[in-house]
This record gives structure tokens, C-alpha cells and sequence, in this order.
């Protein structure tokens, strides 16, 4: 008789024996897979003895992204109905902060005016806050093809017109509203068309952040796109003097451009004081004090989890471990560096080809704007169109965000996004004298970051940096929602306005240097 110990013994050693000769099996068989999949990447990459993984070929970096058969379209793709004769009163903006802050707030506006079926006055720009620059909208967007792009949309005059009652001529004077930040359209509805109702027109100040982003009416969106990257066009003296520079720089071959946000706002922004001198610690920590609001800051653990721009130093070495060599041209868009040529000096020595938009074109119309509104927006216009796009803080700026969503629906455009937070402890060792395995690391996190093609987005990302995809479509996709609008979507526009007009989708944001039609 057994002993049903011993038994269970031997039954569990035969049955391990049978086990073991199975696990062995698989294991054989993942190593064939893993080893063929391995040899196809290496093949597929170039391979190479640093790794096939952190191997990249830069030419594919100077093109744009592969789209996966996705393309730009903002058109309407259900029925929207033309802005009727008839509308609710007028909307009043004023918009405040930088050009590109400024920029989504007047996509905002066209949508709260489309919101409340009102007739939107031409929206001012509060330039003097920030910039000191009067220019205003005239002075630096087509006006008559903002109204014109916008005819399906909304209604656009430049001012509030004067009323005949009782024979006499009576202003209506807009009353003035707060609106709360990021508003829902619930508050458009309610609170400010009720206002409007009243008064017959209403005064939104300041108006920055004033609108939701996140929105579940893709129509209301992708409105937002139009106006975004096809109705705020430039004046032509802008767009003629960005594409010279941009020319210029590519007379040469490719060229990247960096906004290489390294300034005191920033700086002073984020905590980042302890890599400058008593002096200049001393500055930030007064400008801190006076713009924002207490808080306790610690620079290891804010730069521990990325809140710190990258110094140019680290730019530099970033490029380099991605295999682009000295002799890369790069444009800067940045406003006065802090700390000067001692944080500039490095990233000099690693790439000597810098340009700025004084050194490319030094015309007399920039060198007395370099740093208000006109210089900002050849700043944009030569990001824009650059062969490669490198933000180098793209957190709370709103120039960097924007060029991104930009470039996104320019053709998924190449973008560099540093992860500043993986970043941070690479750049740490450094420092510490670990330089073992230290351009293996930055290209291994380089090359996890998305370069341009369609993504999800993901918070914080905001809808102005990735549009995608209400602002896109697929022409042979399965799902309706992403199916590109009819061939004819502007003759049943323009059957519904009652007029034969011209086509409003050419080209966005450019007369002949971009040209992504859409549908």
C-alpha cells in the first residue's frame, strides 16, 4: 500500500518532470520570437553597437511625422446653420497678455459669440499690459480676411454701430462682465446672454482663459481650429518678412528653430533660482514676490519633477546625444536670456550656428519691434514653418503650446518635446561625474516622446496644443465620427449663407508659404 505522502511526492515529481519539459519548451520558443523580433527592429533602425533602440536616422526627423492617414479638416461635418440676420446683441472682448494668449482668446470669443448668437465686435488686444505695444488687432492681423473666413460662422463688425430711435443717434454702451475662468457654456447661456438681452451688448474683461477647453461638441471645437489656423492670418508685412528669414535659413538646408525659454518670468515662474549667483537669485526671488502668489519652493524637488526649464547647456547636450552635429543651423525665438552670454556660452560651443530674427534679417522695421507683438508673431511664423520645432518649456507657455497644435494640423510637423522630469536625474548623475551611459539615457527618453504624429491628449495638455482628433479626419475610417466632411461642404455652406463665395479653406494661417487644404 502506498503512502499517500510518497505518492504525492512521486505524483508531483512526474508531474513537475512533464512541467518543467513544457516551460523549457516555451522558453525556447519566446527566446526564437523574441530573438526574430529583435533582429527585425535592429535590421528596421539601422542597427548598431549602441543599441537599435536609441538609433534614429535624423533624416526622418527633418520630415514631418507619418500621419496614419490622418489630415486637417475643420470644417463642419453636420449641419451648421449660417449666423442669422437677426442676432442677440454684441460681444465686446478685451484680450490680455502676450500675442499668444491673446491668440486663444480670441478663439474663444468667435466661439462664445457663435454660443449666444451674437454679432462679435472686432476683439481688442491689451498689448499694453505686456507688451507695451499699441499695435492692436488691426496692426497685426488681415482684418477683412478674419470677417470674410468667419462669414459661415459668426457675425464681425469692427465697432459697435450707432442706433436711430425717436430721430436721435443713441450709442449702446456695452456693460461690463467678468466672466469666470474657464466658464462653461452654461454661463454664456445664462448669466452673459441674459446681460446681452438687456443691455444689448456686453463688455467680457479680461478675457484669458475665459472659455472651457474641454468641450464635448466637436463642432464647437473644430470652430475653434478655424479660427485658430485659418482666419488669424497675419498682415503681409509679417508674413513677407517671416518667410524672407525663413529663405534665408534654408538657402543653406534644414534648419530647426528652439524657443528657448530661459527668461526671468520663467524662471522666476517656476522657483528655479539656486544655479544663479546671490545677485541674480535675488532678482527672480523680487519678481516672484510681486507677480505671483506665495509659495514655498524647493528647487531639487521642483526640478525633480520638471518644473525647471532646461538651461541652454542642457539643450545642447540633448541635441547632441540625438546625433545632430555642429554643424546644425538653429533659430532661437527668446526674449532676453537670464544670466546672459555665461548660460549661453556652452550651448554656443556645441552648436556656433545660432540665429535670431535681428541677425537673419536686421530690417528696420523688426529692430525697433524685436520684442513687442511684430517680433513675437515672426517669432511664430518661422517656428512655425521650421524643418524641426524644439520647446524647450512648453508647461504654462502659451507661445510653445500653441505652435505645437499648430504644427500638428500643419502637416504633424516634426516637434522635439523634452520629458524635463525623466530628464532631470540624467542630467543629476551628470553632474555628479556619472557621464557613463549618459547620451545612452538622453536618447533612450528622447526617443519615447512623440515627434509629432497624432496622440492622444492627455492633461495638462490643453486642446490649443493638440487638436486632434476633432481636427482631423480619415477619409476611408470606420468610424463616422472621424470621416472627412463631404467634397462639396462649402457650396452647401454657401447655399445656406445665400452667396457665391470664395473658398474659405485654402490655406491656414499663410498667402503662398503653407497650403493644407482641407475639406
Amino acid at each position: 500500500m502506498r503512502r499517500p505522502g510518497l505518492y504525492n511526492r512521486q505524483h508531483a515529481k512526474q508531474a513537475g518532470a512533464v512541467k518543467g519539459m513544457i516551460g523549457r519548451l516555451l522558453i525556447a520558443v519566446v527566446v526564437v520570437i523574441c530573438t526574430i523580433s529583435f533582429l527585425v527592429l535592429w535590421t528596421s533602425n539601422g542597427g548598431g553597437p549602441s543599441g537599435f533602440r536609441s538609433e534614429l536616422n535624423l533624416d526622418k526627423l527633418w520630415r514631418s511625422a507619418d500621419s496614419g492617414g490622418w489630415r486637417p479638416s475643420s470644417a463642419p461635418r453636420s449641419n451648421w446653420p449660417p449666423p442669422p440676420r437677426e442676432t442677440n446683441g454684441y460681444l465686446r472682448v478685451r484680450c490680455n497678455g502676450g500675442l499668444n494668449q491673446q491668440r486663444t482668446a480670441i478663439c474663444n470669443a468667435v466661439l462664445a459669440a457663435r454660443i449666444m448668437n451674437a454679432t462679435l465686435v472686432l476683439p481688442e488686444l491689451d498689448a499694453n499690459s505686456f507688451w507695451h505695444d499699441d499695435s492692436g488687432f488691426r496692426g497685426i492681423y488681415d482684418v477683412e480676411h478674419f470677417i470674410m473666413s468667419l462669414r459661415y460662422d459668426v457675425k464681425i463688425v469692427e465697432k459697435i454701430p450707432e442706433i436711430r430711435k425717436n430721430g436721435k443717434t443713441k450709442k449702446i454702451k456695452a456693460v461690463q462682465l467678468r466672466p469666470p475662468r474657464d466658464a462653461p457654456i452654461s454661463w454664456y447661456t445664462t448669466d452673459a446672454l441674459a446681460k446681452m438681452k438687456e443691455h444689448g451688448a456686453i463688455y467680457l474683461t479680461p478675457f484669458s482663459h475665459r472659455l472651457a477647453e474641454e468641450i464635448d461638441n466637436p463642432e464647437y471645437q473644430r470652430l475653434r481650429c478655424r479660427v485658430n489656423y485659418h482666419a488669424l492670418r497675419f498682415k503681409t508685412n509679417i508674413m513677407k518678412l517671416s518667410q524672407s528669414i525663413v529663405d534665408k535659413l534654408r538657402s543653406q538646408g534644414h534648419f530647426m528653430s528652439i524657443h528657448l525659454r530661459f527668461e526671468m518670468d520663467m524662471l522666476a515662474f517656476a522657483g528655479c533660482f539656486d544655479i544663479f549667483n546671490p545677485k541674480e537669485q535675488e532678482i527672480l526671488k523680487k519678481y516672484r514676490k510681486e507677480n505671483f502668489a506665495p509659495k514655498k519652493l524647493v528647487y531639487e524637488e521642483r526640478r525633480a519633477i520638471g518644473k525647471c526649464p532646461l538651461t541652454p547647456e542642457e539643450v545642447g547636450l540633448i541635441l547632441r546625444a540625438m546625433g545632430f552635429n555642429n554643424s546644425t543651423r538653429i533659430y532661437l525665438a527668446a526674449g532676453e536670456l537670464f544670466g546672459g552670454e555665461r548660460f549661453m556660452k556652452p550651448f554656443r560651443a556645441l552648436f556656433p550656428h545660432l540665429e535670431n530674427h535681428s541677425s537673419v534679417d536686421p530690417a528696420d522695421e523688426l529692430a525697433e519691434n524685436t520684442q513687442g507683438l511684430l517680433g513675437s508673431a515672426v517669432d511664430y511664423m518661422v517656428c512655425l514653418l521650421s524643418d524641426i520645432f524644439m520647446p524647450t518649456y512648453d508647461g504654462p507657455s502659451n507661445f510653445a503650446n500653441n505652435l505645437l497644435g499648430h504644427r500638428l494640423y500643419y502637416g504633424f510637423r516634426t516637434t522635439i518635446r523634452p520629458d524635463r522630469k525623466a530628464l532631470a536625474p540624467i542630467f543629476v548623475d551628470l553632474e555628479k561625474g556619472r557621464t557613463t551611459g549618459f547620451e545612452e539615457a538622453v536618447r533612450q527618453t528622447m526617443f519615447n516622446t512623440n515627434l509629432g504624429g497624432p496622440n492622444k491628449r492627455i492633461p495638462p495638455d490643453s486642446f490649443y496644443t493638440n487638436s486632434w482628433p476633432e481636427c482631423f479626419c480619415q477619409t476611408s475610417s470606420k468610424n463616422p465620427a472621424h470621416k472627412c466632411p463631404p467634397d462639396n461642404v462649402l457650396e452647401i455652406l454657401n447655399s445656406q449663407l445665400g452667396e457665391a463665395t470664395d473658398d474659405l479653406e485654402s490655406v491656414p494661417q499663410s498667402n503662398s508659404t503653407i497650403s493644407v487644404a482641407e475639406r
